[in-house]
């Protein structure tokens, strides 16, 4: 037995030893890609640059000069913006088309397919596509429609009070499709004997949904949600091509587009990379405070 056991254990560290191994190449990849280009762009915001290249040590010189330009402020304004309208028009409609996909017992398939295909169109192209479609002249697509029906044409991406919920929108088209598939994937894991002891219980469908789907959906709303704030808080090829850089009036600038102007608008790369700083602190107090929020919650509802 002991034998045995020995032999058993020597598998075990074999196997592990393995594992290990073929960790080493993600870990060289990550450290190349990720890690090292991290390490970089925050030292970069401490140094004045000539050109891209570091040139003095400067301090907090570079955080200084964001925090007082007029812009900085405009954008971080606008990608808390872009979080609040994600989570009022693009967070709850996956779930709500994933429930709905749940129901449909005729042409899954076909809707399945018709829900994911904008996830698989480039995400330049979508936004070429929805910057045609929301062009405010009078003959543009949107526009002509509205005033074939008797309405007014709008100003659409030309109005600032419009943007930013027109460009979640975008971006909402092209993602809910996929997220509302994760959503009824895990759906189909939920035991049909629930379902079955709930309509024995006299639950309607609203119920059902209540009681039974969405308590076993809630790791992953957790999960999608916060994805979903990391995602958005980075906002920027879409504010970018279809509103010509952050307009009207910067009332589209993000904080993600504002350090690629910082770089190779302005010339500021290290203003650049204290920007990119301080939209990964941002990231990361968010998703801690998030997370020991949950945590709570979990421990609490577990007592």
């Amino acid at each position: 037995m002991k034998f045995l056991h020995k032999k058993i254990s020597r598998a075990k560290i074999k196997k592990n030893l393995i594992g290990y191994l073929l960790m080493i190449p993600s870990l060289f990849l990550f450290g190349f890609f990720v890690f090292a280009p991290l390490i970089s762009n925050i030292s970069l915001s401490f140094y004045s640059t000539i050109g891209f290249e570091k040139d003095q040590f400067v301090g907090f010189a570079n955080y200084a000069a964001v925090f007082s330009d007029a812009n900085f402020i405009a954008a971080l304004k606008n990608t808390f913006l872009y979080a609040f309208w994600s989570l009022l028009i693009g967070f709850l409609l996956p779930i709500f088309l994933g429930l709905l996909l749940s129901e449909v017992t005729r042409f899954k398939g076909l809707f399945r397919v018709t829900l994911y295909l904008p996830s698989i169109i480039s995400g330049i192209a979508v936004v070429i596509l929805w910057t045609f479609l929301l062009d405010p002249a009078a003959g543009a697509p949107l526009n002509a429609l509205i005033k074939a029906f008797g309405g007014k044409p709008l100003l659409f991406l030309d109005d600032p009070k419009m943007t930013i919920p027109l460009i979640v929108i975008t971006m909402t088209w092209r993602g809910a499709g996929s997220s509302a598939l994760i959503y009824l994937s895990t759906m189909q894991t939920i035991g049909t004997d629930l379902y079955e002891a709930a309509r024995l219980e006299g639950a309607g469908m609203f119920e059902r949904i209540r009681y039974v789907t969405l308590p076993h959906l809630k790791p992953l709303i957790n999960t999608m949600f916060i994805m979903q704030m990391i995602a958005v808080l980075q906002v920027f090829y879409e504010p970018l091509v279809m509103t010509d850089g952050g307009g009207p009036g910067n009332s589209s600038l993000s904080l993600m587009l504002l350090s690629y102007l910082y770089a190779f608008r302005d010339n500021a790369p290290a203003k650049a990379a204290a920007v990119g700083v301080i939209l990964s602190f941002i990231i990361i107090v968010l998703t801690v405070v998030y997370f020991v929020v949950t945590n709570r919650q979990v421990k609490g509802e577990n007592k």
